[in-house]
């Protein structure tokens, strides 16, 4: 469902770089071989420090500690071979970069430990933001796909939900106009309240206004410090339930948010709303008047809803990724072999690096 701290596409590859915990070992070996293996005159022995140096960045304390206690017999044993080496001063410099090796590597250490307990943190607001949601509700198969955009961030101002209620399958998807921790707070009060209002409300129109409370209540409760953080984009959508379909009709609600693609026999058909709707948080001033439009559909069509992480991915040259023309390319898949191909070509496009947060769903509507 959510890839934390890094893409999926990034996952690090078991074995590509075998040596690289043992580089520190390899470097001594190669210093001391040519210390020994070359003329006094050249004092390879002097970069000896170097080799307890580079394993504190990535070994505990006490072996790095034992890899300058091995540099330093080393040094002794080169100069006791060539005694105008000079190995008092070369000694010295390995004892105190020994020294602050270890320090560093202690320090390293317990911010690494410092780093998981954040983490562990992030991941339990996760949960909270965007819970792990069911592969298939009725007869409905949903795949979700969200990345943040920054390397280290677990979760951001995107969200989703898919709640399994008496009319139908409901679907949320939204933004929030923001950054930091006033957007996740933000984008819990509004996941939070969709999955109370879900099961209660009749309609998408009564979810919305119960989602525009919610979000209304947070910002007077913790006002950000950017006025952006205080509108929301949301798309809501109804999917009835196979006995209750009405001639293959689903429901959709646009708060401002990017249109759904319904792809199909008929190819691509972007679901535009037939008049504007309030973003969230702005029905004070434009008035909370929602309109709820239908669209057909045809079993096997895939449905898709995405945030503008998406569309407004850009490659070297400044140009959007065109998700309407690769929709339209796509041939009839599963929804997550669907959002695999998206994440794929999302990063080659934005050449592996993305400017914002992207969210989206897949359903297949049989």
């Amino acid at each position: 469902m959510i890839e934390p701290g890094r893409l999926r596409l990034r996952r690090r590859r078991h074995g590509r770089w075998p040596l690289t915990p043992l580089s520190p070992v390899i470097l001594t070996i190669v210093i001391a071989s040519l210390a020994y293996a070359t003329p006094p005159d050249m004092a390879f022995s002097r970069l000896l420090p170097a080799a307890p140096a580079l394993a504190a960045s990535m070994w505990p304390v006490l072996p790095t500690v034992l890899l300058g206690t091995v540099c330093l017999f080393l040094m002794i044993g080169l100069g006791v071979v060539f005694p105008d080496l000079g190995t008092g001063y070369t000694a010295a410099g390995i004892v105190a970069v020994t020294v602050a090796a270890a320090y560093g590597s202690h320090v390293r250490l317990q911010r690494e430990r410092t780093l998981f307990q954040v983490r562990l943190v992030a991941d339990a607001a996760q949960q909270v933001v965007l819970s792990p949601m069911p592969r298939r509700c009725g007869d409905l198969e949903i795949e979700s796909l969200y990345v943040a955009a920054a390397a280290e961030a677990r979760i951001g101002g995107d969200f989703y939900e898919v709640v399994e209620a008496r009319r139908g399958v409901r679907l949320l998807i939204g933004d929030v106009r923001g950054k930091g921790l006033p957007a996740v707070g933000s984008a819990a009060s509004v996941v939070n309240s969709f999955r109370e209002a879900a099961y209660d409300e009749p309609d998408l129109a009564g979810i919305a206004r119960r989602l525009e409370a919610s979000s209304t209540r947070y910002i007077a409760a913790f006002p950000p410090e950017d006025l952006m953080e205080r509108f929301i984009t949301a798309l809501l959508v109804e999917i009835p339930h196979g006995d209750a379909r009405e001639a293959g009709r689903i429901a959709v609600l646009n708060c401002g948010h990017p249109p759904p693609l319904l792809l199909g026999r008929d190819g691509l058909r972007p679901l535009e709303p037939s008049a504007p709707s309030p973003l969230l948080n702005l029905a004070d001033l434009i008035g909370a008047q929602y309109s709820v439009d239908t669209f057909p559909y045809s079993p096997g069509d895939h449905l898709l809803l995405y945030t503008d992480g998406v569309t407004e991915a850009r490659d070297r040259d400044g140009r959007f990724f065109p998700l309407a023309e690769w929709m339209q390319q796509q041939r009839p898949r599963r929804p997550r072999d669907l959002l695999d191909a998206l994440h794929r070509d999302l990063l080659r496009h934005s050449c592996q690096g993305l400017d914002d947060d992207i969210a989206a769903l897949a359903v297949r509507l049989d």
